[in-house]
């Protein structure tokens, strides 16, 4: 697979609490460069890189990472990211509704969501290391339901990231209108590869750019 297909498949990420401008600007110069699909910053950064980077696609995080803000929380939040010129949002579900299956709260949350997003993209995170089987199902039946556009499989900050048993899964009970992003411990070209030919369109890293450049995995 070549190097500028993969790219184009890539959130540039840079998510840290500790992230500086100069950590996300030099996101956005590799990502002006790379060509990678957007990058995905904190809310607090949006502005500031639509003003530098005009022509940046930005994805944006909600009720992230532990997703228990309440939805009209997570709401506010995402109006405010598309006032400041946020493209796409990637937002953590109640996993506390998860946990207690109480998937009708889920779907009605996500469809909120949705409605708030209007005709930008909204991935959903359902942090999957935290779920069983049965959930993780449960939870492609909400995100496909409530019209979300993906089902993401971790924020990166919980006990474990994407695995390809987690993406075969989602691919085998999400709609057809439902893409999927792995996200989580991609940290070589080969899991890059993988999730690509496992059918996820999009994939969160860090790492992709120093990867693809012969240089490992760096998280800048």
């Amino acid at each position: 697979m070549e190097n500028q297909e993969i790219l184009s498949h890539i959130d540039h990420t840079q998510l840290k609490a500790y992230a500086t401008w100069e950590d996300i600007d030099r996101l956005c110069r590799q990502a002006v460069e790379y060509r990678t699909a957007s990058v995905c910053i904190p809310p607090c950064y949006i502005r500031r890189v639509r003003d530098s980077y005009p022509d940046l696609k930005i994805c944006t995080v909600v009720g992230f990472p532990l997703g228990y803000s309440v939805t009209a929380a997570k709401a506010a939040e995402i109006k405010e990211a598309l006032k400041d010129g946020a493209d796409e949002i990637d937002m953590v579900v109640n996993i506390s509704d998860v946990k207690n299956h109480r998937y009708d709260r889920v779907e009605e949350e996500i469809r909120a969501l949705k409605d708030a997003c209007g005709g930008h993209i909204l991935k959903v995170i359902v942090e999957a290391c935290y779920l069983t089987r049965e959930e993780k199902i449960a939870m492609c039946r909400a995100v496909t339901a409530a019209g979300a556009d993906y089902i993401k499989t971790s924020t990166g900050f919980g006990t474990g990231g994407a695995t390809a048993e987690d993406v075969k899964l989602f691919s085998e009970h999400i709609g057809p209108g439902v893409s999927i992003k792995a996200a989580g411990g991609v940290k070589t070209r080969e899991d890059l590869e993988t999730f690509l030919a496992l059918g996820c369109e999009r994939i969160g890293t860090s790492s992709a750019v120093s990867i693809l450049a012969g240089e490992g995995a760096k998280e800048y």
